[in-house]
C-alpha cells in the first residue's frame, strides 16, 4: 500500500480512534500509525458525532460529522462506503456508551461493533452519488429505528436526536418525533457539505425541507393547560457507582425521608426516585445485616410521609415477588396516606432486570442472576387526587413509545422515577436528562425526573431544562408546573409516517436504478 493512498491522523484524532478500529501501517519511515482514507474520514465523523452527545453536547459537531460522512462516501465502492459508515458508528458508539464497559464489557463491545455495522449498511444504501440527499437520511432513519427496537426491545442510547436536543432543529419533535429529527439532522449535514463545495443552489434545495419542518414544528399544537401544580422532586443523595445491598436499603429510604422533611413550602405533589422503597418480606432473618427494612414498616412509613406533607407522594418500589421474580413499580399515595394507584414497569432492562435466553446462557455461566423483574402490562398512568400522571420508569424514558403510551393513556404530566447510582461516569445520566427533554418536546408535557444520586431534573414542554441536581447531593427541586391535555402529531401517529417515507424513498430509488440498468 502506498503512503499516498492513506491519510495520517493527527495526534488528537489518532489518540481517540486508533484503540477502537483496525489500523494499517503505510509508509515505512514515518513512524506514525496511518489509516486508509475511508476509515480515517469515518472515524473523524464518529468522533464529531460523539462529542455532540451529552454530556459534552456540542450539537453543531453532529452536523459537521454527517457532512464529512456525506463527502467521504462520494464516488466510492460499496466496501469503502461500508467501512466509512462502520468506522463512524464504531467510534461514535464506543465513546457515547463508554459507561457500559463498567457494567458489561461484552455488551459494550457488541454495541459498537454490531450497531456500528448498521451505519455501514446505511452508507452503502445511500449510494456514491447525489441521490444520497434522499437516501442517506432515509437509511439513517431506518437504522436508528432498528437500534431503538432490536435486540431484546432495543438499545436507544447515544442516539442522533440526543445530539440535537438543544439545537433549533429539535422544534420538529412535536411534528414527527425523533425519526424526523434524525432526518433533518442528516439533511443539514449534507447541506453543509454542499455549501463547503460552493454548490449553493443544491445546498438551498437540500436545506429547504429542514426549514419547512422547523417552521411547521413551531406551529403545530402541543396541548393545552388544564391547571397548575406545585411540585417537589426529591433526591436523597449518596455515593455513586454502588451496587444493590439489602443491608443498605433502610439507609437509602431514610435519606429520602430526610430530604423530604426539608420541604419548606406547601406542594401538591412529591416525586421520589425509582426503587428507593426496597423492603423485604416480614420475618426474614437478619443474616449479616444489623437491621432490615421490612414490608409492613415500609408501607406504614410511606403513608406517614404523605400525611405529614399533606401532598400526593409518588414513591418507587422494588422487592421480591415469589421465588423467581422481582417487581419494579411506582405508586400514587394520596395525602390521607391511602395508596390509590400502581404502575409496574413494562420495558425492563435486558441483562439488568431480566436475562434474555436464560436457559441457553445458564449452560455457560454460573453468574446469571437468579431473578428476573416481572414486566407489567397495564396502562402507564397513576391516578391521584391532584391529577393523572403518565409514568416512564428509568430505562423507559429512552423509548419514545413508552412516553407516547403514557400520554395516550391520559397522562397530564410525565414522571420519570429513575436510579443511576450504579453507573460509572455521568454519560448515561446526562443522556437520560436529554431523553426527558426529547419526551417533553414530543408529547407537549412537563417531565419530572427523580434519581436517588442524580441527575434529577425538571423539564418544561418546550424542552427547556429548568433545574437539575448534581451527582450525589441531597436536594429538593421545586417548580410550579402545568397539567396538560391534548396530543401532538408525534404522539398521535408515532414513528410510522417517517418509517413509511424512509422505506418508500429507499424502495423508489432502488426501482429507478433497476429500470435504468
Amino acid at each position: 500500500m502506498k503512503a499516498s493512498s492513506c491519510i495520517c491522523l493527527y495526534d488528537a484524532v489518532t489518540t481517540v480512534t486508533v484503540p477502537f478500529i483496525p489500523v494499517f501501517l503505510c509508509g515505512r519511515h514515518t513512524g506514525r500509525v496511518q489509516l486508509p482514507r475511508h476509515l480515517a474520514f469515518g472515524s473523524l465523523a464518529g468522533f464529531l458525532v460523539a462529542f455532540s452527545l451529552p454530556p459534552w453536547g456540542w450539537w453543531p459537531l453532529a452536523l459537521i460529522g454527517f457532512a464529512l460522512l456525506s463527502y467521504a462516501i462520494l464516488d466510492t465502492t460499496r466496501l469503502q462506503r461500508f467501512a466509512t459508515g462502520w468506522a463512524m458508528g464504531f467510534v461514535w458508539l464506543a465513546m457515547g456508551e463508554l459507561w457500559m464497559f463498567d457494567l458489561t464489557a461484552p455488551g459494550y463491545v457488541f454495541v459498537f461493533v454490531v450497531f456500528g455495522a448498521g451505519y455501514g449498511l446505511a452508507a452503502v444504501a445511500a449510494g456514491s452519488g447525489e441521490r444520497q440527499r434522499v437516501l442517506l437520511p432515509a437509511a439513517n432513519v431506518i437504522i436508528e429505528w432498528l437500534r431503538w427496537a432490536w435486540p431484546f426491545g432495543g438499545v436507544p442510547l447515544a442516539t442522533v436526536p440526543m445530539t440535537q436536543v438543544e439545537s433549533p432543529l429539535a422544534t420538529v419533535l412535536p411534528l414527527g418525533g425523533g425519526l424526523l429529527l434524525v432526518a433533518v439532522t442528516v439533511l443539514s449535514g449534507i447541506a453543509l457539505r454542499l455549501l463547503w463545495q460552493r454548490r449553493f443552489d443544491h445546498a438551498a434545495m437540500t436545506f429547504g425541507p429542514v426549514v419547512v419542518a422547523v417552521i411547521i414544528g413551531v406551529m403545530v399544537p402541543n396541548g393545552s393547560v388544564i391547571d397548575t401544580l406545585d411540585v417537589a422532586v426529591v433526591q436523597g443523595g449518596g455515593p455513586q457507582r454502588t451496587r444493590a445491598d439489602v443491608c443498605e436499603n433502610q439507609a437509602v429510604f431514610e435519606r429520602h425521608v430526610e430530604a423530604t422533611n426539608t420541604i419548606d413550602r406547601e406542594v401538591d405533589l412529591i416525586v421520589w426516585p425509582e426503587n428507593v422503597v426496597n423492603p423485604i418480606a416480614d420475618g426474614t432473618p437478619l443474616g449479616r445485616c444489623d437491621d432490615l427494612f421490612y414490608m409492613t414498616e415500609a408501607m406504614d412509613r410511606v403513608a406517614e410521609v404523605a400525611r405529614q406533607q399533606n401532598a400526593v407522594l409518588i414513591p418507587g418500589w422494588f422487592h421480591n415477588d415469589g421465588p423467581r421474580h422481582n417487581v419494579n413499580y411506582s405508586t400514587a399515595v394520596n395525602p390521607d396516606g391511602e395508596t390509590v394507584s400502581r404502575y409496574d414497569k413494562v420495558r425492563i432492562v435486558p441483562f439488568g432486570e431480566f436475562v434474555p435466553l436464560r436457559g441457553f446462557i445458564e449452560n455457560f455461566s454460573d453468574d446469571v442472576p437468579s431473578r428476573d423483574v416481572r414486566a407489567g402490562d397495564g396502562p402507564a398512568i397513576l391516578d391521584s387526587d391532584v391529577g393523572r400522571f403518565g409514568v416512564s420508569i428509568s430505562w423507559e424514558i429512552f423509548f419514545e413509545s413508552r412516553g407516547r403510551a403514557a400520554i395516550r393513556d391520559g397522562g397530564e404530566v410525565l414522571i420519570n422515577p429513575t436510579n443511576g447510582s450504579s453507573y460509572w461516569l455521568t454519560i448515561l445520566q446526562s443522556q437520560q436528562v436529554a431523553s426527558s427533554q426529547l419526551r417533553a418536546l414530543e408529547t407537549g408535557r412537563w417531565v419530572l425526573q427523580a434519581a436517588p444520586t442524580g441527575f434529577s431534573a425538571i423539564v418544561s414542554p418546550d424542552g427547556e431544562l429548568l433545574d437539575r441536581t448534581d451527582v450525589s447531593e441531597q436536594k429538593v427541586l421545586y417548580a410550579t408546573i402545568e397539567r396538560r391535555e391534548g396530543l401532538t402529531l408525534a404522539t398521535r401517529f408515532g414513528p410510522w409516517p417517517m418509517l413509511v417515507l424512509a422505506a418508500l424513498a429507499l424502495a423508489g430509488t432502488s426501482l429507478r436504478r433497476r429500470d435504468a440498468t
